[in-house]
């Protein structure tokens, strides 16, 4: 799959339904016949849609864990907990289950993030702080993890 590309924001109807925005909807339609898992973030108060594919990707090194390592299985339990097999209906609207709307936090106002392969779903604010949080400190973070003097990729 490619590289997801944008940050939309959108709307959550009463019901929890999201309507996929056309742009991100156009990147997806490889993948939408398959469906998607949706699950916590671990990190963030947000959530990840991953396509299918992606999902097993994953999976597969979840799977390589030793289970009769408590850290490991307190991982995965951790790790998997509220996970949801979803679809894009035929409207092109994703329903997000109330638990997993209870966990992010989202409102009415949202925003969906491409993260590389996967989508972050973000209540609007929620997603405007953690933006506005992480800017105090980008430039040092972007050095740390970007800036290899021995990598010559060509990134500037």
């Amino acid at each position: 799959m490619n590289t997801l590309i944008g940050s939309y924001e959108c709307k959550v109807d009463a019901k929890g339904r999201l309507m996929l925005p056309a742009a991100l909807k156009k990147q997806l339609s490889p993948v939408l016949q398959n469906g998607f898992v949706l699950k916590r973030a671990v990190f963030q108060p947000c959530l990840e849609l991953y396509p299918m594919s992606e999902w097993e990707l994953l999976m597969q090194k979840v799977n390589k864990l030793n289970r009769f390592k408590k850290k490991n299985n307190d991982f995965i339990r951790r790790f998997t907990a509220g996970v949801k097999m979803v679809e894009v209906d035929a409207t092109g609207r994703l329903l997000i289950p109330k638990d997993l709307i209870a966990f992010s936090g989202i409102s009415k106002e949202i925003v969906v993030s491409s993260a590389i392969h996967i989508i972050e779903i973000w209540d609007k604010d929620k997603y405007e702080q953690a933006i506005d949080d992480a800017a105090l400190d980008f430039a040092d973070l972007a050095e740390e993890v970007m800036g290899q003097d021995d990598d010559d990729n060509g990134i500037s």
